[in-house]
């Protein structure tokens, strides 16, 4: 697959995590064993039977309505993409995936992650993400 052809396919994904908070329109832009994987926490899954569910019941919905994300770089290839980006948004729901059993503290948060994306057969494969928690706690006021 092309380079533009990931990159289109990504943005398609992203649309349906934080626009259309659509988990179909998200899944459909994988393989059946696509897997995903929130590297500081451990949270994820493999294959959409897994997957679906925790886009439905936790990713998706604990998006805050204020999150906006600017990417600051990024590299396209013809089998991934690996992507560098500054996240903003303020902690208003409880986040597992990002913050595990915190519950909402209203604290804004800015923290940048680092996202790569392998694709197979025309869609994606793997997602894996990396962020320091330790940067997200202190704003949250709950390190050093």
């Amino acid at each position: 697959m092309a380079a533009r052809d990931n990159l289109r396919l990504w943005e398609e994904h992203i649309r349906g995590e934080f626009v259309t908070r659509d988990v179909h329109q998200a899944l459909a832009t994988m393989v059946e064993d696509a897997s995903v994987l929130t590297i500081p926490t451990r949270w994820g899954g493999r294959g959409k039977a897994s997957l679906l569910p925790l886009y439905r019941d936790e990713f998706i919905p604990s998006i805050p309505d204020d999150w906006e994300s600017t990417i600051l770089n990024r590299i396209v290839t013809d089998d991934r993409i690996v992507e560098e980006s500054l996240s903003r948004f303020h902690h208003t729901r409880r986040m597992d995936w990002f913050l595990p059993g915190i519950e909402p503290t209203g604290c804004a948060i800015e923290i940048q992650g680092i996202t790569v994306i392998e694709f197979r057969r025309g869609l994606m494969a793997a997602e894996r993400l990396y962020w320091d928690v330790a940067t997200a706690l202190r704003q949250i006021g709950r390190a050093g």
